[in-house]
């Protein structure tokens, strides 16, 4: 099923490129200079919010620095046995990183003469609660954010990382036993979806739109804001974050190799052969990483607890946070109470290294048509939110009476897109048999 996937993708991936190559030009022949460039744009925008942050936060409160009481209930690693890695490296994409001494898909069919040796390293790590250095070096990629972009302008680029294969190998172990103890003592809220079984983009949409429906059908208004957090993995404070480690139950050589994983990374800019020099991430969770988003819904969990206080509710997976606020039309107490809320979000948000993009936050109001007209106006960190007809939660276009129509007509321009493509190969298409003629004669 695997392979038939990515047979796929790799198939339409090809004939879009066919059809419809990608534009080149505009970067300057300075490879070098264009890698450190994009290098010191990557890490100036980080240190650029975390210093705004600083700036506005005069005074850091006891509930972010003070550790919960709580008793260790986790302190060491269950080591793993050769079965285990070889399950595991048949689970992990084979992606190569340019630190990798070899191609990573010669790694799986090598991996008979490998486990003995992976599994040396896996259980050292593992017992002297210590991450090896190289594994914390990564190689960011720049990817355009959008073809008609102007590729000579790196505020234009996502950063796209990638870390060293058994490093990836070593972190799937750690975040195999790091689940399994999340599940147990049922840390995790049931409104944090996204990279955990049984939470998906597709639960957290039902699970929205269900508790919007319901309540436009008792006749209530409901008011949705989506969040929009800048570079949330990349601001994560540490001392922070293992606090929340230390208080959800975690010591020992497990809280000891967790701070090790977060401290002494570094990233460099691979172009051609070409690198920038290694800057190194003082904050932050690895992008790339298969750990960083486990370690991020731990470090939002207190934020449920600051919205259900004012009598809302959330939905949040990873950095998508999406808020509703349900009350009858004809309440005056609502707009203030709202107003609380948001007001209280964005301080918890300052206090936990994460700044809110109030002009990229989006409102949308959900009621009857009758209701469409109440004048009250939402205020998110000193900025006025106009409330918008439609907004995109997870890629899914949401409209004020939940018709969805917008979200059926984007989905059918992109069917018929994919179908423009297949016409356009039409002429170059061989009629095996019947049955392949009677398709072709639809196009």
């Amino acid at each position: 099923r695997y392979k038939l996937k990515c047979l796929k993708f790799n198939l339409t991936r090809n004939v879009g490129e066919l059809l419809r190559p990608p534009k080149t030009g505009g970067l300057p022949d300075d490879l070098a200079t264009w890698c450190n460039d994009f290098a010191h744009h990557f890490a100036g925008k980080v240190a650029q919010i975390c210093c705004e942050l600083d700036s506005s936060l005069t005074v850091v409160s006891a509930e972010v620095t003070e550790v919960p009481v709580c008793p260790t209930l986790w302190d060491s690693f269950w080591l793993v046995l050769p079965d285990d890695v070889e399950g595991i490296l048949g689970s992990v994409r084979a992606t190569t990183c340019a630190l990798d001494p070899c191609p990573s898909w010669l790694v799986k069919p090598a991996k008979d003469g490998l486990l003995d040796w992976f599994v040396t390293i896996i259980n050292a790590s593992l017992i002297q609660g210590s991450v090896p250095a190289c594994f914390k070096q990564a190689v960011v990629k720049p990817l355009l954010k959008k073809t008609l972009l102007d590729p000579s302008v790196c505020n234009n680029y996502r950063p796209i990382s990638n870390l060293p294969f058994l490093g990836k190998v070593l972190e799937r172990v750690v975040a195999t036993q790091l689940q399994e103890f999340l599940d147990d003592t049922d840390f995790l809220d049931c409104s944090q979806s996204g990279f955990r079984p049984g939470y998906s983009t597709e639960t957290v949409l039902v699970a929205l739109v269900d508790d919007l429906r319901r309540q436009l059908d008792r006749g209530s208004v409901t008011l949705l804001v989506l969040l929009d957090i800048s570079a949330a993995f990349d601001t994560i404070d540490h001392g922070i974050l293992l606090g929340r480690l230390s208080g959800m139950g975690l010591g020992g050589t497990v809280l000891q190799w967790l701070q090790s994983f977060l401290e002494g990374h570094s990233q460099m800019v691979k172009l051609g052969d070409t690198c920038s020099d290694p800057w190194p991430l003082t904050c932050g969770v690895p992008q790339g990483s298969i750990l960083s988003p486990m370690l991020f819904n731990i470090y939002m969990k207190p934020l449920g607890e600051v919205i259900w206080s004012f009598g809302g509710c959330c939905h949040l997976y990873a950095d998508d946070t999406q808020i509703h606020y349900s009350f009858p039309s004809n309440s005056k107490e609502a707009p203030r109470i709202l107003n609380q809320c948001l007001a209280a979000v964005a301080d918890w948000m300052r206090r936990n290294k994460l700044r809110i993009n109030p002009d990229k936050t989006e409102a949308l109001l959900v009621s009857h048509s009758s209701d469409r007209g109440i004048g009250w106006q939402t205020v998110l960190d000193g900025v006025a939110l106009p409330l918008k007809s439609q907004v995109r939660s997870l890629g899914v276009f949401l409209d004020s009476a939940l018709t969805l129509e917008a979200q059926v007509s984007a989905v059918a321009g992109r069917a018929f897109a994919q179908l423009r493509l297949v016409r356009q190969l039409r002429p170059y298409l061989v009629k095996s048999d019947d049955h392949s003629g009677a398709c072709l004669s639809y196009l």
